[in-house]
């Protein structure tokens, strides 16, 4: 296994960083300086949970603890799901396998970014105003190399590990981005498919002002198809969205956020002179 950014500082953070909330009964989120990771119990009473996503690099053991924490000392994740594979969802991912051993599972066309075989393309600072959107070609673009640690989500849209929930392809943030949903309470885990932060601004990623977005603009490659991907998202109808970056969105609140979004997707979330447009 290989990671060029596993050592890497992230200099950016939020004020909730650190500080982990539960969603819904079953699901913990914590958020590692701007991304969040999620815990969703297997509810069997065993310290048994899945992990989705792994956090920015140097967060191992803020997961580690929060997890036996929360679960017990006998924690253990029955599976890692990946959203997507950029640097802030798979930084610290190696010291999690090897601590933890757990299979990973991502969406078959992420695989190459996953197995060393393709990096993603440069961040595109044009995409939009914010600072953070300034100092994107700093973030790792690089792939990572998990070997045969990681393997394709099943086909029929199952989740190892979670049986209530059905994994969705939601392209465009990159080509094998997923999002996670739970009919039975319509609870959706979006990754960064929508954010509920304006993530490209400084000031919106620290204070986690609360307000409903496409992907981050500078590491999304596909326009279209993230456009296409936010109507997949509110289509389901969900009650309860938790994203990559920002806070969990509920209600009508979150109804209302995501028909508005969907309806002016192009203009208010597609860069005018990205060079991402297909």
């Amino acid at each position: 296994m290989r990671n060029e950014f596993e050592h890497k500082w992230i200099p950016l953070t939020s004020l909730v960083s650190g500080h982990p909330m539960q969603v819904v009964n079953d699901v913990l989120f914590l958020t590692t300086q701007i991304v969040n990771v999620i815990y969703v119990d297997s509810g069997r009473d065993t310290g048994e949970f899945t992990l989705i996503d792994a956090g920015v690099p140097n967060a191992a053991q803020e997961i580690i603890d929060l997890a036996e924490r929360h679960f017990g000392s006998h924690a253990q994740p029955n599976a890692l799901i990946l959203t997507h594979g950029h640097f802030d969802h798979v930084g610290s991912i190696l010291e999690l396998i090897d601590h933890w051993g757990m299979p990973v599972y991502a969406h078959q066309d992420e695989l190459p970014f996953l197995q060393g075989r393709a990096d993603y393309p440069p961040a595109d600072p044009g995409a939009a105003n914010g600072l953070i959107a300034k100092l994107s070609p700093t973030f790792p673009n690089q792939g990572i190399d998990l070997d045969d640690h990681v393997q394709a989500l099943p086909e029929d849209g199952s989740v190892p590990g979670m049986p209530d929930w059905r994994w969705i392809h939601t392209p465009g943030h990159t080509p094998g981005h997923i999002s996670i949903f739970r009919e039975r309470d319509r609870t959706l885990i979006a990754g960064d498919a929508i954010t509920t932060v304006q993530q490209e601004s400084l000031y919106d990623v620290f204070t986690q002002k609360r307000e409903l977005h496409g992907p981050p603009a500078y590491f999304t490659t596909d326009w279209e198809r993230a456009r296409q991907s936010v109507q997949t998202i509110a289509a389901l109808e969900p009650q309860v969205v938790i994203t990559g970056h920002g806070l969990p969105v509920y209600g009508a609140e979150l109804a209302d956020g995501l028909r508005e979004l969907a309806e002016h997707f192009q203009d208010w979330e597609v860069p005018k002179d990205s060079r991402n447009m297909h």
